[in-house]
């Protein structure tokens, strides 16, 4: 009986196929990717002293645009919904002061409001964001 000794090949991969794939896949996407630039909301800040750096971690964010339009973190609310909403962003990990930026034009009746809101949803501690003269 006659064994026949193995035959080993030297099989190589062509990977030059797999890596024309991957970067065909990366400019396509690259060019149907569409780059959404955030709105800005032109706000003058109240003018004080005593201002400190800011440290966002911890903070909720609402924003009182001088027209009365509310926003939460950058999401547009009603004063109706602000409690609830604030609720909710306050149980986010690590979140637990809420921050009120509001323009100088802006109601003061409508930032007391938030102010009850933030108090309500159960804020450790509210600040007023301003900005050093």
């Amino acid at each position: 009986m006659g064994c026949e000794p193995r035959r080993h090949s030297n099989v190589v991969l062509n990977l030059t196929p797999l890596i024309d794939i991957v970067f065909l896949l990366l400019v396509f996407f690259m060019l149907t990717a569409h780059f959404i630039e955030e709105e800005r909301i032109d706000i003058q800040l109240p003018q004080a002293s005593s201002s400190d750096p800011l440290e966002n971690d911890q903070y909720v964010t609402v924003v009182l645009t001088p027209d009365g339009q509310l926003l939460v973190d950058g999401n547009k609310t009603s004063l109706n919904e602000l409690t609830e909403v604030l609720r909710g962003a306050l149980h986010a990990p690590g979140k637990q002061y809420v921050r009120l930026k509001g323009d100088r034009q802006a109601n003061f009746g409508k930032a007391v409001q938030i102010i009850d809101a933030a108090r309500l949803a159960g804020a450790d501690a509210l600040d007023i964001q301003t900005e050093k003269p």
